[in-house]
């Protein structure tokens, strides 16, 4: 008798899949069409794969300058957040810190704080310090946020590291540096790939303080820019549609591109 359930979870999965991709097929499509061509059909094709609606909502929607300042914000964010991460990480795992349950649930709290609930306090702070309307009023705290998150994700990973390696290394007399960074460092190198491709999601997608901490529009990022870019084309779809696809196609590369390091990294503490 033919066992029928792996051929209704399957169903099942490609009914998902389908459910999941068809927004963000017909708005890639629709991102190519002309405004007579919209009224042909959600799914229709377009008659040519034109890049007209990418090039006016990249020159005439300054859709270039949002998209360099997500890329001069995105990657001081993930790079100094993982350094930081990978320090106090170290710190945590195998330091003795005084008060370090402490820390602990600070960090823990810190991480299911929304932005709402400290973002007027932050902007008056940054005003203080004359850093509104900088990109280091987009940098620093977002990597803020970030470094509860990476300090605990590091310290569970180097928790699992075996216990031979390092007492080798100890063994050895191998410096604290040298331990972290040419041994530890290696050996989590999934874990840091995880966090890399997630705190790059979260950078990029960030709408709340770059929204209140930044004003200027050659400092706006892409998801501002998008709400602001929407407000003056409501009319013209398909120019929209291809603002939304600069938006979004970034991920998707990124995503696709680590999506193995992704799963092998978050699945890496459940096989140990």
């Amino acid at each position: 008798m033919i066992n029928r359930t792996p051929l209704l979870s399957r169903a099942l999965l490609w009914c998902l899949a389908l459910i999941t991709i068809a927004p963000f097929l017909m708005a890639f499509l629709t991102s190519f069409k002309t405004q007579m061509e919209l009224f042909q059909g959600v799914f229709a094709l377009p008659h040519t794969f034109s890049l007209a609606n990418y090039l006016s909502a990249w020159e005439d929607g300054h859709f270039r300058v949002y998209f360099m300042n997500s890329v001069l914000v995105v990657f001081p964010v993930v790079i100094l957040s993982i350094f930081l991460g990978i320090l106090s990480g170290f710190g945590f795992a195998f330091l003795r810190v005084p008060g370090k349950t402490l820390f602990a649930l600070l960090m823990a709290l810190g991480m299911v704080l929304p932005s709402e609930s400290f973002i007027i306090p932050l902007y008056h702070e940054l005003r203080w310090m004359g850093l509104t309307n900088t990109y280091l009023a987009l940098i620093l705290p977002q990597v803020a946020l970030s470094i509860p998150f990476t300090t605990l994700m590091v310290a569970t990973a180097l928790q699992q590291v075996p216990k031979e390696l390092i007492e080798a290394a100890v063994m050895d007399n191998t410096p604290r540096w040298r331990l972290l960074w040419k041994i530890l460092v290696p050996a989590i190198w999934p874990t840091l790939s995880t966090l890399a491709l997630l705190l790059f999601i979260w950078t990029w997608n960030e709408f709340l303080i770059p929204l209140i901490l930044v004003n200027q529009e050659d400092l706006r990022t892409l998801p501002i820019g998008m709400m602001f870019f929407q407000n003056k084309n409501t009319i013209n779809i398909p120019v929209l549609m291809a603002g939304a696809m600069i938006v979004i196609l970034p991920l998707v590369a990124v995503f696709l591109v680590f999506q193995r390091k992704f799963i092998s990294g978050v699945t890496q503490g459940a096989v140990k």
